[in-house]
């Protein structure tokens, strides 16, 4: 089977595609790109550096993915980008490769990309992640699995986003934010647990009440950072509540942003952020 590609396409001779990828009309492929099998690539997509992607992609017309990173400490090193399966990535994402050499921007697996998000350098998106519309992300960011990203916001270098989060629509992101939680707002504050999420996840009644318990231990109580990770191990040791208390010690770590903050007055002022 012939390789489907439009004759207005600029492709390099070295360029790796599978036999069954799809390209539209005037797309740019570089040198050093490898594109698995069934992926579709859109009018006037570019793709460049080291940029591997996986199978039965989408990227819509416009996209602008393995370019150079907006980084000034970028100084031409070898660095890339790579992609997993069954992503959607709309028109005029742009994915950055990476700054470091050998390090890699990294999109996981069933990622939906809409429409004018900017993914960072060495961000890693992890798998079934939505990200809306006009949302920037800047470098070094990490969101884990099934997070949901609203529109027209912006995301703080650095930030770490927990798995089944869920973050509102023109929120600034400038720290981290937990799993499960819903943030929303100008700073941004924790507002409730992302119950919708939850429930379509897949978590069952006893699962959500051990959370909804955790929630109020943090957000609605005026525990210390340390009272309310005792209390957090007296609900148990569920698979959610381990996540969720490795995530808050890890948010401690240097380097790291700190927690996005919520109504535990205490657990704010011991944080360094005012309710």
């Amino acid at each position: 089977m012939k390789t489907l590609i439009h004759p207005t396409a600029v492709i390099h001779p070295n360029t790796e595609l599978h036999h069954t990828v799809q390209v539209g009309a005037y797309a740019v492929i570089g040198g050093q790109v490898k594109v698995g099998p069934e992926t579709v690539i859109g009018a006037h997509v570019v793709l460049d550096g080291l940029t591997e992607i996986g199978a039965r992609n989408q990227i819509f017309p416009g996209a602008a993915i393995g370019l150079e990173p907006q980084d000034r400490k970028y100084t031409g090193e070898p660095s890339g980008v790579k992609i997993g399966d069954n992503n959607r990535i709309r028109e005029y994402v742009t994915i950055n490769r990476a700054t470091g050499a050998g390090e890699a921007t990294v999109i996981g697996n069933g990622n939906l990309l809409m429409a004018y998000v900017h993914i960072g350098h060495n961000c890693v998106i992890e798998n079934s992640v939505v990200i809306a519309n006009s949302t920037a992300i800047a470098g070094h960011v990490y969101i884990e699995s099934q997070a949901g990203i609203s529109g027209v916001l912006g995301i703080h270098q650095f930030v770490h986003i927990g798995g089944l989060a869920y973050i509102g629509g023109m929120t600034r992101i400038e720290r981290d934010v937990p799993p499960y939680m819903m943030v929303e707002g100008n700073p941004s504050r924790i507002r409730s647990l992302n119950l919708v999420g939850l429930k379509r996840s897949g978590l069952n009644a006893v699962e959500l009440q051990v959370l909804k318990k955790a929630f109020r231990i943090l957000y609605r109580s005026n525990l210390t950072f340390k009272e309310a990770l005792e209390e957090l191990e007296l609900l148990g040791d569920n698979e959610q509540l381990q996540r969720l208390r490795r995530f808050l010690l890890l948010s401690q770590m240097p380097g790291r942003r700190g927690l996005v903050p919520g109504k535990g007055k205490a657990l704010n002022e011991e944080l360094g952020v005012r309710s």
